[in-house]
């Protein structure tokens, strides 16, 4: 975002002076002074406009996929506080849906999707800015009802047609991931429920609607002892890229590339790592 310095010029008047070398001698001091003073306060003014636009400021709305929630939240407090007088907005949900908001001109800043699939939407409409990065994988995991009652140990134990099991919706990465890691596996299977994100389908699980679903393993470990986590080693097959990109209509840019930054740098991918996130 541009700013303008705004400099005002002081005009200074000459008292009158008997004598017509008192005069000029007077005159040209004064010219001096004045070209003195109005450097300096040039000079002034330009630090002040360089200082300006080196701090950042401003609201910067970021699209993140569900999965994101807690470590985004966490990046979003940390830059908050390097930042005052920064504030980051999070809009959390199925990467599809998000998607769909920015080409329908949503106002955003910032996306990061949970698969390169989703974030094209946004590239082939031409609302990204510069080529997405990836800055994080993720993988299924076996959501299921604490200590693991029913004895799930593998994704085909998920095709009992006696237990209820919770899916992502096929359109949103979760259940894309979660849909091919069944076909490696030649395994068809029917849940109770398609669900809108990751966080929805989690939640089945915790509320005891389900008794298992198929999510990320970064949201088993957020769910904490709610839930207790199955691997499975198909979901090796369906791992999922996370790309970020600053938005084209961003009214912030410069916050909101600083906001990037920090979720590549060493201190983001930290948050993410123990979050449970696979590195890019």
């Amino acid at each position: 975002m541009t700013r303008t310095a705004r400099r005002t010029h002081r005009t200074h008047r000459m008292p009158q002076v008997a004598g017509a070398v008192a005069v000029a001698l007077l005159a040209l001091s004064a010219c001096s002074s004045s070209d003195d003073s109005s450097s300096a306060k040039s000079d002034a003014s330009a630090s002040d406009s360089a200082s300006a636009s080196d701090k950042l400021s401003g609201e910067v709305i970021v699209f993140a996929a569900a999965s994101l929630k807690e470590s985004f939240t966490t990046l979003g407090k940390e830059f908050e506080e390097a930042h005052p007088g920064t504030k980051v907005t999070f809009n959390f949900g199925g990467s599809d849906t998000l998607a769909a908001s920015i080409t329908s001109g949503a106002p955003a800043d910032v996306f990061a999707s949970a698969s390169p699939k989703t974030m094209k939407i946004v590239t082939d409409a031409g609302d990204a800015s510069g080529t997405p990065a990836t800055f994080v994988r993720n993988q299924l995991a076996i959501a299921t009802l604490p200590g693991n009652p029913d004895k799930i140990a593998s994704l085909k134990d998920l095709t009992n047609p006696d237990l209820k099991v919770v899916l992502c919706d096929k359109t949103v990465p979760c259940g894309a991931a979660a849909q091919k890691a069944l076909e490696a596996s030649k395994l068809e299977l029917t849940p109770v429920s398609y669900e809108e994100d990751v966080k929805s389908a989690l939640n089945k699980v915790v509320l005891k609607e389900a008794d298992a679903s198929v999510v990320y393993k970064t949201d088993v470990k957020a769910a904490d002892d709610k839930v207790q986590g199955v691997d499975f080693p198909e979901s090796a097959k369906a791992v999922n890229d996370y790309p970020i990109t600053l938005l084209e209509e961003s009214e912030n840019v410069d916050t909101s590339k600083a906001f990037i930054a920090l979720v590549q740098s060493a201190e983001g991918q930290k948050v993410l790592a123990e979050a449970g996130f696979l590195k890019p």
